[in-house]
């Protein structure tokens, strides 16, 4: 939250208070408390970073006070946790920083990379045995950052950004942004293999930015990506053209994810759609003001967010005396789950509730 807090929701209970996870404290710490900048959780830790440049680590298991803590000099502009075990990396100005516990539980700085520019996306190599290898796409380069070869640069193209990224145990795939001036290079998701550093595949053409990419929740040889024109397209990573495109958000797309049959897709607008992949049509929407900034699912639950662009509003200050814009500007957080046993004449579409 803005307000510094950082809560921990069990939703698989309707009733459920959230505890606050306490940030480290130090002498002095009278102020009010910085805002939240990113939270990432696996099925062992929560991380939080801050914008000081503070970064806690709290065990799901042992109460609520952190069990390691570090920090950056200046903001953190992104920060990524492994899917299972313990290993943390954030960046910040040109540096970016993996944390992780030694044999005997201590937690160290494992790595310190030195890049050439700002990382924008970050994310850590899910299954890798021995010391994490972290993938780091800072404007037009793309790094691949493992102990024994701190710099090396999967892709760089002078002037083309990267507009998403994602990574699975032997893949990363991220958009690439062309300016247009090359005609036959629209935008486009490249995937690399991580082992061999080699392009395997160039897929699709589009005039939109490519704003979002699932490849470690998709199914086998395939990844879902969300663009700016508006839809949100199914790859098959064996073939370059697009197994389906949907229509979906009328402001670009933010989130996606997919599973064998159904497709879950989140925009600008604030609208949640989720889609049957084989019929191309859309089983269930719902809407919230602010844009969808996460969505994650598995066969029985569906977790979205829609979060506020503008984190400080004016008129949204707790001590303000019009409190009806306070609430107008905060995000919100819905937990649904698929219900399959509910009689068709009680919905149009029994597939969701809240």
């Amino acid at each position: 939250y803005t307000s510094g807090e950082v809560r921990l929701w069990d939703t698989r209970t309707w009733d459920y208070t959230a505890p606050i996870l306490e940030p480290m404290h130090g002498p002095g710490d009278a102020g009010p408390q910085p805002h939240v900048s990113f939270v990432r959780i696996n099925s062992a830790l929560a991380v939080a970073a801050y914008e000081d440049g503070t970064v806690s680590v709290w065990n799901l298991m042992f109460g609520r006070e952190p069990i390691h803590h570090y920090q950056h000099n200046q903001r953190i502009q992104a920060l990524a946790l492994g899917s299972e075990g313990a290993a943390v990396a954030t960046a910040s100005g040109f540096e970016v920083k993996v944390e992780s516990p030694n044999d005997r539980g201590f937690w160290q700085t494992t790595e310190t990379f030195e890049i050439q520019k700002l990382v924008n996306f970050l994310n850590l190599v899910p299954d890798v045995t021995g010391s994490p290898v972290t993938v780091a796409a800072a404007e037009d380069i793309v790094y691949l950052l493992k102990a024994d070869d701190p710099g090396k640069i999967l892709h760089s193209v002078y002037g083309q950004p990267v507009t998403c990224l994602d990574v699975s145990a032997h893949e990363a795939a991220f958009g690439v942004k062309t300016f247009g001036w090359l005609l036959n290079e629209p935008n486009q998701i490249l995937l690399y293999n991580l082992e061999t550093s080699q392009c395997l595949k160039k897929m699709g053409n589009s005039i939109g930015d490519f704003t979002c990419v699932n490849l470690q929740n998709s199914p086998p040889n395939m990844l879902v990506t969300g663009n700016k024109d508006r839809r949100v397209r199914v790859f098959d990573i064996r073939k370059s053209e697009s197994l389906c495109s949907l229509y979906a958000h009328q402001l670009g797309v933010s989130a996606v994810q997919m599973d064998d049959w159904k497709i879950v897709s989140g925009g600008e607008e604030g609208l949640v759609c989720v889609w049957d992949q084989r019929m191309g049509t859309k089983l269930w929407e719902m809407h919230a003001r602010h844009p969808v900034r996460h969505v994650w699912f598995n066969s029985h639950s569906l977790i979205t967010a829609n979060i506020p662009d503008e984190k400080t509003p004016r008129g949204a200050s707790i001590m303000d005396d019009d409190l009806t814009t306070h609430r107008k500007h905060r995000g919100i957080i819905y937990a649904y789950e698929f219900s399959a046993d509910q009689l068709a004449v009680e919905s149009v579409l029994p597939i969701c509730r809240s």
